[in-house]
């Protein structure tokens, strides 16, 4: 079986990238699917929120600078991690001069993540050789955005790249998503939502992830949104995006 691989990017910060795909992992398992979360970023904020360890002795930077096998770790009930490390803040170099490189995740994903139904690559802040491995990976790209402030010189850089990997590396890469972070029911919010759905059309989701305390507070406890606070908005808007995410990608 060949798993829906994901992609969760957006090179700037602050918009619930981590959070989302942490959030959104953790719903498709309790919906039955089995799911492997990869944390990409060095900064190891994914694997903090659901291991509560830093530095692990093996992460995804020995899977994609040493041929180490990709080191899953089970951390739940249908939900896998594959985990970072510091070392891969030297990633980019380390893998400079290695050949075929781009190709690195999507061999290893191929090898080791079987069986599963989803993949979530939760992607570093930047658009570097480590993002490109992701995207390379993926089936689709999931843009997470906060409602504050016009997105379009971010969004229109990423394009650029997703249009690079899919006519030279990966023509099956689409953007299969854009959702809202942060959100509130405001003028403002509304009026940048308007603009991003002319752009995007039905990719735009229908659940918007409300500003909400539960979830901030969430990633110092270990566990997820839907036992730190299972009637908290957050959690009722993470298991409605996922469940028009699992009618998007199984309908």
């Amino acid at each position: 079986m060949k798993p829906k691989i994901i992609s969760i990017a957006n090179h700037k910060g602050g918009v619930g990238k981590t959070t989302s795909t942490a959030s959104i992992g953790a719903a498709l398992a309790l919906n039955g699917r089995n799911v492997l979360l990869v944390d990409l970023d060095a900064q190891q904020n994914l694997s903090f929120m659901i291991t509560q360890q830093e530095d692990p002795e093996v992460s995804v930077y020995h899977a994609l600078v040493k041929d180490a096998p990709l080191p899953i770790v089970n951390v739940g009930d249908s939900l896998d991690i594959v985990p970072a490390s510091l070392d891969l803040a030297r990633a980019e170099i380390d893998m400079a001069t290695r050949i075929a490189r781009e190709g690195i995740l999507r061999d290893q994903l191929k090898k080791y993540a079987t069986g599963y139904d989803y993949v979530l690559i939760d992607c570093p802040p930047s658009l570097g050789i480590v993002t490109t491995n992701a995207l390379v990976a993926s089936d689709l790209l999931y843009i997470p955005l906060t409602a504050e402030a016009l997105p379009f010189k971010g969004l229109s850089m990423l394009e650029e790249v997703v249009g690079e990997v899919k006519r030279r590396v990966n023509p099956n890469l689409e953007i299969g998503g854009v959702f809202f972070t942060r959100y509130f029911n405001r003028n403002l919010n509304k009026e940048i939502v308007n603009i991003i759905t002319q752009k995007y059309g039905d990719r735009v989701f229908s659940t918007k992830i409300r500003e909400n305390i539960a979830l901030a507070e969430m990633p110092l406890t270990g566990v997820s949104i839907f036992n730190y606070d299972p009637k908290s908005n957050g959690a009722n808007d993470y298991m409605s995006l996922a469940k028009e995410i699992i009618q998007r990608c199984e309908n």
